[in-house]
């Protein structure tokens, strides 16, 4: 049987995904086809080829594949997005819009590289400082 989620240092409990603080940083991919619905914290860098609505926050690199689609917040240290994103995305560095990306929101990232064909709709902020996410 084929599984979707490859799981490599990460936990699973209560609809929330998070990284066991003992295990080193290590890649995660979510395949197409899986939906998440909840929080993702990672310390290790993440390829999302399916669904997630929700939070993702990593101290790594998100990559969101053609595929892959993110309805809620992004926090992440770099981004290469392929795929399409509805939300809010905190980058601490540099997002990368491919030219299948569709984005809708806000971003706030230090740097920002666009490809020709990507569709950004909303606001971008590049000030060096990121705003919080804010506390429910």
């Amino acid at each position: 049987m084929w599984m979707n989620i490859w799981n490599f240092g990460i936990n699973i409990t209560n609809n929330t995904m998070s990284t066991n603080q003992e295990t080193p940083a290590r890649s995660n991919l979510i395949g197409n086809g899986t939906t998440i619905k909840g929080e993702i914290n990672a310390t290790g860098d993440i390829r999302i080829d399916g669904t997630i609505i929700g939070t993702i926050k990593s101290s790594g690199k998100i990559v969101i594949g053609q595929q892959g689609i993110v309805e809620g917040d992004i926090v992440c240290n770099s981004t290469d997005i392929s795929g399409r994103v509805k939300g809010t995305a905190r980058i601490e560095e540099l997002t990368s819009l491919k030219s299948t990306s569709r984005i809708e929101g806000e971003l706030y990232t230090k740097q920002l590289f666009i490809e020709v064909g990507a569709i950004f709709t909303g606001k971008c902020d590049m000030t060096q400082k990121t705003p919080e996410t804010p506390k429910k």
